[in-house]
């Protein structure tokens, strides 16, 4: 898939993340309610359904992930922050097929565009105090 497919299927990725952490309906109903209302052709289907059902299947393990690089409670992260950070952590966990660079890029660009005036600040220094220790770990 192109750059530009998986952009923008990382904005109906934070969508459903989002809708998930306010409903928590099950991963089936969040992936039926977005596929409806978007143009599949238009995304990377396959990046989709992967990312949303292993993030929500392994929340508790991301979000112990994104706690050991808060200087705050996770609790006092909005809910659209907190769905950036989890698809962040996931793609630099699990995801060596994208460049770190680049997650952490489109992430600051998903805060500018939902978070709020400076969540893309919060969310890129969170993401280089992973990246850093992720780093560290494998040199």
């Amino acid at each position: 898939m192109t750059p530009k497919f998986r952009k923008r299927t990382r904005k109906y990725v934070i969508q459903a993340l989002y809708t998930w952490e306010i409903s928590r309906s099950s991963i089936s109903n969040i992936k039926k309610q977005y596929l409806e209302k978007i143009n599949i052709q238009k995304i990377d289907i396959e990046y989709f359904n992967s990312v949303i059902t292993n993030i929500i299947n392994n929340y508790k393990e991301l979000d112990i992930l994104i706690k050991s690089c808060l200087h705050r409670k996770l609790q006092e992260i909005g809910q659209i922050e907190k769905a950036i950070l989890r698809l962040s952590f996931y793609e630099l966990y699990n995801r060596t097929d994208i460049p770190y660079k680049v997650s952490i890029n489109e992430s600051i660009e998903l805060a500018k565009l939902f978070g709020t005036d400076n969540s893309y600040k919060f969310i890129n220094g969170v993401l280089q105090n992973a990246a850093n220790k992720i780093h560290n770990k494998t040199s």
